[in-house]
C-alpha cells in the first residue's frame, strides 16, 4: 500500500527569482494554505514530486507533509508543469481540518467497458472526474461507474451514482438542471452495408 508522506522545508525567500533558484537546485516551490491559518511558502525535492505525481493517489489522498518536524495533513489542489520539459514548477496544497468539509475532485473509474465494446458499441466519457464535498475521513480515492449493462442510447448521470456515505456531488447540490451526463453509449456505424454496395458496383 502506498504511503503519501513527503518531506518539505519552509522557505523564507519568495518571488520569481527565488523560485527560479530553487528549480535550478532541483527543488519545487509550493504553497500551503487553508484551515484558517496563514499561508506558508514551502519547498520539496523535485525527484520526490516527480515520482509522487505518477501515482493517482497523490491527487486524491490526504497527504502528510513533514515540515520542520511538524506533520501537516493536506490535499493537493494544483500542480503546475513546465510547458515542454518533464518538470514540476509549482504545487498548491490545502491543509486538512478533520471537522471541516473538503471541496475537491476525484477521478471516475469506468468498469465493464469490454462487454459494451464487444457488443459493437462505443463508450463515450463525458466526465473523467467529479467535484465532491465531504469530511476528510470520508474522502474516496475514486468513484466507480459500472457500464457493463448499458446498450446503445443509454447514459449514466450524476444522479445515478451511489456515492459513499457522507460524500455529496457539488453539481447536484446546485439543482436538477446540473445533473450532468458522465458516460454515454453509442452504436458503432455499420460497415456491412457499405461493403455490399461496393460488391454490387463490381
Amino acid at each position: 500500500m502506498s504511503t503519501y508522506t513527503y518531506n518539505a522545508e519552509l522557505r523564507t525567500e519568495t518571488g520569481t527569482g527565488a523560485s527560479r533558484r530553487l528549480r535550478r537546485e532541483d527543488k519545487v516551490p509550493a504553497i500551503l494554505y487553508g484551515a484558517d491559518k496563514e499561508a506558508a511558502s514551502i519547498v520539496l525535492a523535485h525527484k520526490d514530486m516527480i515520482k509522487a505525481q505518477e501515482d493517482e493517489g497523490f491527487y486524491t489522498h490526504i497527504l502528510t507533509l513533514n515540515i520542520g518536524g511538524e506533520s501537516v495533513e493536506a490535499i493537493l489542489k494544483d500542480i503546475q508543469r513546465h510547458p515542454f520539459k518533464p518538470k514540476i514548477t509549482h504545487l498548491d496544497f490545502q491543509r486538512v481540518d478533520a471537522s471541516h468539509k473538503l471541496h475537491t475532485k476525484v477521478p471516475v473509474h469506468f468498469i465493464g467497458e469490454e462487454k459494451v465494446t464487444k457488443a459493437g458499441n462505443t463508450v463515450v466519457h463525458q466526465l473523467t472526474e467529479i467535484e465532491i464535498t465531504c469530511l476528510p475521513k470520508s474522502l474516496p480515492e475514486f468513484v466507480e461507474v459500472n457500464v457493463a449493462d448499458l446498450v446503445a442510447g443509454d447514459s449514466i448521470h450524476l444522479s445515478d451514482l451511489k456515492l459513499p456515505a457522507g460524500v455529496s456531488s457539488v453539481e447536484l447540490a446546485k439543482g436538477a438542471d446540473h445533473d450532468q451526463s458522465i458516460v454515454t453509449v453509442k452504436a458503432n456505424k455499420a460497415a456491412p452495408a457499405e461493403e455490399a454496395s461496393e460488391d454490387a458496383a463490381e
